[in-house]
């Protein structure tokens, strides 16, 4: 099949112009001005349109079982509403319970995302450490396309994974060509200060982000960094929410180190006050980690962002209806975490950066596609139109208003957190894989139309690192069997 979208303007992360954009099997064939619509099976009109690389999600939890149920947003239906948002791609995480193989977590991840309408592939987390997990590690970068692990530095008692695990796990992701994740949140402290507010008799929405507060997850960022540059690896800290964070990945990235930073859409606009809302449900609704925090930290978020602290824009898009947030009802330490976010991520983002000049149209494809594709090495395959890509392509129109509304969103969830947010500029088409996905507020993607994405290992930014860990190598001292200058005793 072949597709034409025509008089479109071009946006990639480095340049901006006018042409059209032919696709077939799949693929970007011709990207020039002018291309002859005779032949072609479906054409697109693109006038006063822009078009940009399919939005790369990298941070997703479809169909995850956490805190004793099941999200409720599985891997047709999350990748179908990604799709309405103008994404194309998602990682996903396999998160396998302490002590499962990670080859066996990982394959139970694969059976459940066959009915994909969209790109995907996934981070694997370590929860735990033996030489099963070493050798694991090593089978899904060689054989599955793997080129990232996922730690939780936070839940204590659950997937946390302590220093020693780090310790064991990073050296091993290098030697792999593999990038480690991280969750920056220390556990031992949450821990306690959930406990602690429990015996004060706070057991609302609000006891969550007075469990969570910002020094916790800047503690967690900071050590990690340093243990990472210690063990001359590099690093991508998830959903970072505070200054404190923002803080340690700048100056480590002025010294040097190799730190990548993601933030959460939800993150950059909404604040704590949402968790002291008297209507317990609201409250509960927001309840995810990081927690959402005071008013100063998102402008840090936004200029962290706009200054290149910050490289990737994701969602944690993870979904409790209201019944299953329920189950913390009587304790906020068991409210499954997780708020929804995948279909609206690109356009809130354009709305509030574009539109409001925070960011250029430019730094908002490297933010949403191109940086997520170059990180993960699947950079020129996706997150750039250039002849020989995927045709995974958005069609932006800046100029369609619309209100965001649980009660019309795809996403199968009950709440949303912008709720009643009007914004201006959204996806018209969405092309996954050179078909049309979605248009005119429709889903056309079939159950399963989705394929996984191998990841390669070693991107050029490890295999520098690999380099430069070779100019300072371990070193021993040779020395005569006697402790005296002369060797004598």
């Amino acid at each position: 099949m072949s597709l034409l979208i025509k008089h479109g303007t071009v946006i990639n992360a480095d340049q901006s112009y006018a042409a059209d954009v032919l696709c077939e099997d799949g693929k970007i064939v011709a990207l020039e001005p002018g291309i002859s619509a005779s032949g072609i099976d479906t054409v697109i009109d693109a006038r006063n349109c822009l078009v940009m690389p399919g939005g790369i999600d990298p941070h997703t939890h479809m169909q995850l079982p956490f805190m004793g149920t099941v999200a409720s947003e599985d891997f047709y239906s999350g990748t179908a509403a990604a799709l309405a948002g103008g994404t194309t791609m998602i990682i996903d995480f396999v998160i396998p319970s302490p002590g499962e193989r990670l080859l066996d977590a990982y394959h139970k991840w694969r059976q459940w995302a066959e009915k994909s309408c969209c790109d995907y592939s996934f981070h694997v987390a370590v929860t735990w450490w033996d030489e099963s997990v070493h050798d694991d590690m090593g089978t899904l970068v060689r054989d599955w396309g793997v080129n990232s692990f996922k730690h939780f530095m936070a839940y204590k008692g659950a997937i946390m994974a302590d220093d020693g695990v780090l310790t064991q796990s990073f050296p091993r992701a290098l030697e792999l060509g593999a990038l480690p994740t991280v969750h920056a949140e220390n556990g031992e402290l949450v821990d306690y200060l959930q406990k602690l507010l429990q015996k004060k008799g706070i057991l609302g929405p609000e006891g969550h982000p007075q469990s969570r507060p910002p020094k916790v997850e800047g503690e967690a960022a900071q050590r990690v960094i340093q243990i990472a540059g210690i063990l001359g690896v590099p690093l991508y800290l998830v959903h970072n929410s505070a200054i404190e964070s923002v803080d340690a990945i700048a100056a480590a990235r002025r010294q040097g180190q190799r730190v990548f930073g993601e933030c959460l859409t939800q993150h950059l606009l909404i604040d704590e006050s949402v968790y002291y809302d008297k209507d317990w449900n609201r409250a509960a609704a927001h309840v995810m980690s990081p927690p959402f925090r005071p008013k100063a930290h998102q402008e840090a978020l936004w200029d962290a962002l706009s200054g290149g602290v910050l490289q990737t824009t994701a969602t944690d898009h993870c979904c409790f209806c209201g019944e299953q947030k329920e189950m913390g009802r009587e304790n906020f330490a068991k409210i499954p975490n997780g708020t929804a976010g995948v279909e609206d991520r690109m356009a809130v983002l354009w709305h509030h950066g574009v539109n409001m000049g925070r960011l250029t149209a430019n730094e908002f494809v490297a933010l949403t596609s191109t940086n997520a594709a170059r990180i993960f090495n699947i950079y020129p395959r996706k997150g750039v139109i250039r002849v020989g890509a995927d045709a995974d392509l958005v069609v932006w129109d800046p100029a369609l208003v619309r209100t965001i509304r649980a009660e019309t969103q795809h996403q199968r969830v009950d709440f949303n957190v912008f709720e009643g947010m009007e914004i201006t500029g959204a996806p018209a088409y969405t092309v996954s894989n050179g078909r049309i996905a979605y248009a005119d507020g429709k889903i056309l993607a079939a159950v399963g139309s989705g394929a996984y994405v191998n990841r390669p290992a070693f991107p050029a930014y490890i295999q520098a690192q690999v380099r430069q860990n070779g100019r300072h190598p371990l070193r021993s001292v040779p020395r005569s069997a006697g402790n005296g200058a002369d060797g004598r005793l």
